[in-house]
């Protein structure tokens, strides 16, 4: 796209929305925004899903494309795109059903098996329904994570070492929807791959995930320390699981029929990587593992960004 092509196109970014990852989402935006307005777009706004008159803005505004910078309920799973559909407005990232399924991690591990990727041993656990604790969480191994079904950020996720704990765990995660995950714990260490749809489907740089003193797992608080504490790229693990785990996020990525980018998180064991799941619009803030990935391949963000955009119009029927 020519630089004069640029200055002309009108373009909005989501960020905010209702999502428990509003506040990571703005952030993401102000960034994407920043990008954009680098790359020498000539109109950048940025427009709030969370506020009244939001669908008015968006209709209103004369829009060639939209950057979608939600993460979570209402910008991951297919709500926002299925309003740019309508509105007849070309957005970056996944479409409707992607989304959709890559959202609701139940859905997305029933695509993973199909596509001969590994999946935590686990069961899906519905408000309501009845369950023998001491059963599950035997068969788990005795150390299980329980996660929403449909979440991000690790907003809701737990680790229960005890079947006593089960019932506290699965009120914490029914907090965030009405279906949770119970799965056995991993052992091994915790890597992300991002994907990226350049001239072909592209494995970026594997990160290694540390998660530092007193941290049991890899929650709210780590996600967004310093990248420079907790990111090791390229990870330190056998180049084996390396290009396998490259392998199997370009896998998941097509599986679940994703589109532009995605960023899949697995646990190394010693059998090789297991994915966890797939992120269809990972965080795009200072912090956030894509864009250190990004950054360590060689490629500017804001190059990334515009690239995006290209797609969209693309798949629009627009380029």
């Amino acid at each position: 796209m020519e630089l004069a092509q640029r200055a002309e196109m009108r373009i909005a970014v989501l960020a905010g929305g209702i999502s428990d990852e509003r506040e990571i989402s703005l952030n993401s935006g102000e960034n994407a925004r920043n990008a954009l307005e680098a790359a020498g777009f000539g109109t950048v706004d940025m427009l709030d899903p969370g506020s009244a008159e939001f669908l008015n803005e968006l209709a209103q505004g004369s829009y060639d494309a939209a950057f979608i910078a939600l993460h979570g309920r209402g910008g991951e799973d297919g709500m926002i795109q299925s309003i740019l559909e309508y509105l007849d407005i070309p957005y970056t990232g996944s479409g409707v059903i992607a989304s959709a399924c890559a959202a609701d991690k139940d859905v997305s591990k029933a695509l993973y098996e199909r596509a001969d990727i590994p999946v935590a041993k686990g069961a899906v656990i519905e408000r309501g329904q009845a369950f023998d604790a001491a059963a599950l969480v035997e068969e788990l191994g005795g150390s299980c994570f329980v996660k929403p079904a449909i979440n991000g950020s690790s907003y809701g996720v737990s680790i229960v070492h005890d079947a006593a704990d089960l019932a506290a765990a699965l009120d914490l995660a029914f907090e965030h929807g009405d279906k949770a995950l119970v799965e056995q714990q991993l052992v091994g260490t915790e890597i992300t791959v991002g994907v990226y749809e350049g001239d072909v489907l592209t494995a970026l740089p594997v990160v290694e995930i540390r998660k530092g003193e007193g941290a049991e797992f890899y929650d709210l608080e780590v996600k967004y320390s310093d990248p420079t504490d907790i990111h090791r790229i390229p990870a330190q693990i056998p180049p084996e699981d390396y290009r396998r785990a490259q392998e199997l996020a370009c896998r998941a990525h097509e599986a679940l029929g994703c589109s532009g980018l995605s960023r899949s998180d697995f646990i190394v064991t010693e059998a090789g990587p297991v994915i966890l799941e797939t992120n269809t619009i990972p965080g795009m803030t200072d912090t956030s593992l894509y864009p250190d990935e990004i950054r360590h391949a060689g490629m500017s963000f804001s190059d990334v960004c515009t690239h995006l955009i290209e797609l969209a119009l693309a798949r629009a029927g627009r380029a």
